[in-house]
């Protein structure tokens, strides 16, 4: 997986916690709905402010969304490298 699946993925995860659309989420945070869809499915990469714009509408610290991140990516990582070592 992408870091920029994992970031989408968190961040949908997030958002869905709070109970918010996209569109309310895109209103706290400055961003257009469209980027918002975009993010989730890892189609756009966010810069550094973005990331801190977003946990600030979410009501996160910037740092838990790239730690969530971190962990699905290296969740993902240490599955498929599993399943390698069983195959070869």
């Amino acid at each position: 997986m992408t870091p920029e699946k994992a970031f989408g993925k968190v961040l949908r995860e997030i958002r869905q916690e709070r109970s918010l659309s996209q569109e309310e989420l895109g209103f706290e945070s400055g961003y257009h709905r469209t980027y918002i869809s975009l993010l989730e499915r890892g189609r756009k990469s966010p810069s550094l402010n973005t990331v801190f714009q977003l946990a600030a509408a979410l009501g996160v610290s910037p740092s838990e969304i790239v730690k969530r991140t971190e962990a699905r990516v290296s969740q993902v990582r240490r599955r498929d490298a599993g399943e390698r070592r069983k195959m070869g």
